[in-house]
């Protein structure tokens, strides 16, 4: 007899449910009804966020308050989440309304991250929180080992700030240069001067804030390749 969606990933979890009901709500979109995973992304997000903290804190023992907020946001973006529901192959098993099935919502990013933290809110109220929290460190090890140096979560132009402050240099001067097309075609063109070394740059990006970090990195470059 041939395993249904939802019982095919129950094997593949490495968590055992006493009560499969409980992963079947985990996977049911609001798309479908009252009875949906709405509650358990709600809990699943506070006890994701709690754990990681705590493994953080001690993966980071000279880490500040800052970056380890920084580490934290890395892993439990959106992004991230449905990276770890791809990999578990969530999509395969959401339960989703008519409407989101023919748009493809067992592929988009949103509804795959609500799944995977309605899947932590599952897996607490089924065995507990030191079940929980054992599953949620065998995914979470290799990412936190796996993260990047912590200067590179910076936003770029904080670290082209902090470079220009440590050498006692004026602050950058971001300069709107163009708009092109219009309403969510927009690109936006950003000089970014900085006077004391004799430096310009220029970013493009869909807003702004895109285009001024883009010619923050480029300043950055610079920087560093003038020494």
């Amino acid at each position: 007899m041939s395993q249904s969606p939802l019982e095919r990933l129950a094997a593949r979890l490495g968590y055992r449910f006493q009560q499969p009901e409980l992963l079947r709500r985990a996977m049911t979109h609001r798309s479908v009804g009252h009875q949906n995973n709405e509650r358990l992304e709600f809990l699943g997000d506070s006890i994701l966020g709690f754990v990681v903290s705590g493994m953080l804190y001690h993966h980071y023992p000279d880490v500040p308050e800052g970056d380890l907020s920084r580490l934290r946001a890395r892993l439990v973006r959106g992004e991230s989440l449905a990276a770890m529901a791809r990999e578990l192959e969530l999509g395969d098993a959401l339960l989703l309304g008519q409407g989101e099935l023919k748009s493809g919502g067992f592929r988009r990013d949103s509804i795959l991250a609500d799944a995977m933290e309605a899947l932590i809110g599952a897996i607490y109220l089924d065995g507990g929180f030191e079940s929980c929290e054992q599953w949620l460190q065998q995914i979470f090890a290799q990412r936190i080992a796996a993260l990047p140096p912590l200067a590179e979560l910076k936003d770029p132009k904080t670290r082209l700030q902090e470079w220009l402050q440590a050498h006692k240099h004026q602050l950058p001067d971001y300069q709107l240069v163009q708009v092109k097309g219009e309403g969510h075609l927009q690109r936006f063109t950003i000089a970014c001067k900085l006077d004391a070394v004799d430096v310009i740059t220029h970013g493009e990006g869909k807003s702004r804030r895109k285009a001024e970090q883009q010619a923050a990195i480029k300043a950055l470059a610079e920087l560093e390749m003038s020494g």
